[in-house]
């Protein structure tokens, strides 16, 4: 788990049929410093994180292949839940 910075939304006109209805964000991963960490990645979200949010994101490839209902699918990345301010 750890923690982002919502900076935008992805969008494709061609995917992957796991990644059908979801909605895609690209995020800015953080240090506990709140530094950048790294380059921004797209997770998947469905919990309608804005951009400017911070959320709480996971690569657990069970999870995520559970909450998808594929186990094909080609996601890394799923937001989990969003800090109290």
């Amino acid at each position: 788990m750890q923690t982002a910075t919502v900076i935008g939304h992805a969008t494709a006109t061609v995917k992957h049929a796991s990644l059908n209805g979801w909605r895609m964000l690209v995020v800015q991963p953080l240090l506990t410093d709140r530094e950048s960490d790294g380059t921004p990645i797209i997770v998947i979200d469905e919990l309608g994180s804005q951009v400017g949010q911070d959320v709480m994101i996971c690569s657990d490839g069970k999870l995520i292949r559970e909450v998808v209902g594929a186990d094909n699918t080609p996601i890394r990345w799923i937001v989990i839940g969003q800090p109290d301010e």
